[in-house]
């Protein structure tokens, strides 16, 4: 899947970004990627759209002639447009960036000087931003069986106060979470070939904790480094309207299923599989029957479309044996 390229040929950095009618956000990422010049390094930008097939393709690729666009066959999902993107890359390391998101030069040259000089790190973000110079909590632990769920993770946190402090709360320009949000995830071509690239079992969501701990499985480190900060309007590019909010709130519940098939023993993933069914169901049954009476509420019509999208998974996991989302390439192939 991957370019065996001599290393000498290749690029310093290929940006990779998946995008999916987020062409607003993406205007204003690439504005500032354009913006960028530099004699120091060297990179290339690959804009892989999941076929958003509203005209609008087009025009980006005529507007940023000097940036590589490509179509992908449908709404494969962000891990096969990042894979797909992956592909086609010149770069010895690769930066996969949200298209809410904003780069500057000074955050490229040290995500790219921090893995050379830290090759153990085999995945690094940077501190991220929002648009009300809110720093985003990075503090982030894998999902484990005593603390996979809400109540259980926050007393985990609780009792493990001190300890936690003491991880995060340095003031070193590294610090080191179980995992990085997929908005910001700078990798070397070496790291991706190691771990296979990322998971498509995964349509959206948790593919960036399954990806750290492929990381972490082959002994490499997570880290974050404080030295830059990338800005990121977080939700920016997926939440749309109430039928996108229904489908990406559904897919985020799918994927807690699919990580929990992947990373999990068979006891384990039973109870932990069991506990989300009846704990997801009954929360959106209560929601949606309160939707009927509070129908002035437009947000809690929400529940009722994930209380559907859910019934129609669930009754497809069933039939086929498996708890990857229907809109993942892992289950296409297998429809194929």
């Amino acid at each position: 899947m991957f370019k065996n390229t001599n290393k000498k040929d290749l690029l310093d950095i290929s940006i990779i970004i998946v995008n999916y009618r987020g062409w607003k956000a993406l205007d204003d990422c690439l504005v500032s990627i354009e913006s960028i010049n530099t004699n120091t390094l060297t990179f290339e930008v690959i804009i892989v759209d999941n076929f958003s097939n509203d005209g609008q393709f087009a025009v980006f690729k005529q507007k940023y002639s000097g940036f590589t666009f490509i179509e992908n066959s449908g709404n494969n999902g962000f891990s096969n447009g990042c894979n797909f993107g992956a592909s086609m890359a010149q770069g010895n390391h690769f930066l996969f960036l949200n298209p809410d998101t904003k780069l500057t030069f000074e955050a490229l040259e040290i995500l790219l000087q921090t893995a050379i000089l830290h090759p153990e790190i085999g995945i690094l973000s940077c501190l991220q931003i929002n648009e009300n110079d809110v720093f985003y909590k990075q503090n982030n632990l894998f999902p484990a069986f005593g603390r996979f769920f809400g109540i259980s993770r926050s007393l985990f946190r609780k009792w493990n106060k001190t300890k936690l402090q003491k991880r995060f709360n340095t003031t070193d320009a590294l610090f080191y979470p179980d995992w990085v949000t997929g908005a910001v995830i700078f990798i070397s071509r070496e790291w991706f070939r190691k771990i296979k690239g990322w998971n498509e079992d995964y349509w959206l969501y948790f593919e960036d904790v399954d990806l750290c701990k492929k990381i972490t499985h082959v002994g490499g480190k997570v880290a974050v480094t404080r030295k830059t900060s990338i800005f990121h309007q977080h939700g920016g590019a997926s939440r749309l309207n109430v039928k996108t909010k229904a489908l990406t709130k559904t897919e985020v519940i799918i994927s807690k299923h699919v990580y929990v098939s992947n990373q999990f023993s068979t006891g384990i993933q039973l109870y932990l599989q069991s506990v989300l069914i009846i704990g997801v169901l009954a929360e959106k049954t209560f929601l949606s029957l309160l939707s009927l009476f509070l129908f002035f509420i437009p947000k809690l019509k929400v529940n009722r479309l994930m209380l559907k999208n859910l019934a129609v998974y669930y009754f497809n996991a069933l039939q086929n044996q498996t708890w990857i989302s229907p809109r993942a390439m892992n289950y296409l192939k297998t429809k194929v």
